[in-house]
């Protein structure tokens, strides 16, 4: 039996990354769906299109929560049904790509930006803060999400090598995650790519046409 226990934290993981969050709480909170305005992605940046700062707000702290929590969970209690570090970034792979394709909502997902922030930071807390940082200085100088959020990506498995001497370990499995992760989200935002060579890409706090 434990021989399928990293097989069903993965699962679980990718069914916890499937709840997608800005549908649900788009219409707990009375708001158009978020797949039908602006970018069409059901994710926390678009939500804050609809003007509902609120509901955006909401949106990414679920978005991310369900990154972060099969990571803890299996960090935590792992140990004791021998799932090590590539179960555990397993599952936070996992959680990303049940928010790219869930299967709830016709594997029709978000970009996961905000979930694989819930992941990184999960992975180690200081990775997690140089991730947010980077975010907000792109975000803050550009006002483009999509931009700090490739910037992010990318910068993120670096992050983990660079800071592996002095704060945490860094076992392969992770930074394949992290790699895979990168280059998912990346390839997500391929449109926004193509817009921000155009000059024609949605800032920060516009609102929904």
């Amino acid at each position: 039996m434990q021989a399928f226990y990293p097989a069903l934290a993965t699962l679980a993981a990718y069914l916890i990354g499937s709840l997608s969050f800005a549908v649900l709480v788009s219409r707990l909170m009375g708001l158009s769906d978020p797949r039908t305005y602006g970018s069409k992605n059901p994710g926390a940046t678009n939500v804050l299109r609809s003007g509902n700062k609120a509901a955006a707000v909401i949106t990414l702290l679920l978005d991310a929560f369900k990154g972060w929590l099969p990571v803890v969970l299996v960090q935590a209690y792992g140990e004791r049904f021998g799932l090590g570090a590539g179960t555990v970034a397993l599952v936070g792979f996992a959680a990303f790509l049940g928010h790219l394709f869930p299967v709830f909502f016709r594997f029709q997902g978000g970009k996961g930006v905000a979930t694989a922030a819930g992941v990184i930071l999960a992975f180690n807390p200081w990775l997690g803060l140089a991730s947010l940082a980077t975010w907000l200085i792109i975000a803050v100088f550009f006002r483009y999400s999509s931009l700090a959020s490739i910037v992010t990506a990318v910068f993120a498995p670096a992050y983990y090598l660079l800071g592996a001497d002095v704060a945490w370990d860094a076992p392969g499995a992770m930074v394949l995650g992290l790699a895979a992760m990168a280059v998912l989200l990346v390839w997500r935002h391929a449109e926004n790519i193509n817009r921000l060579i155009a000059g024609t890409e949605s800032k920060l706090g516009s609102k929904k046409k």
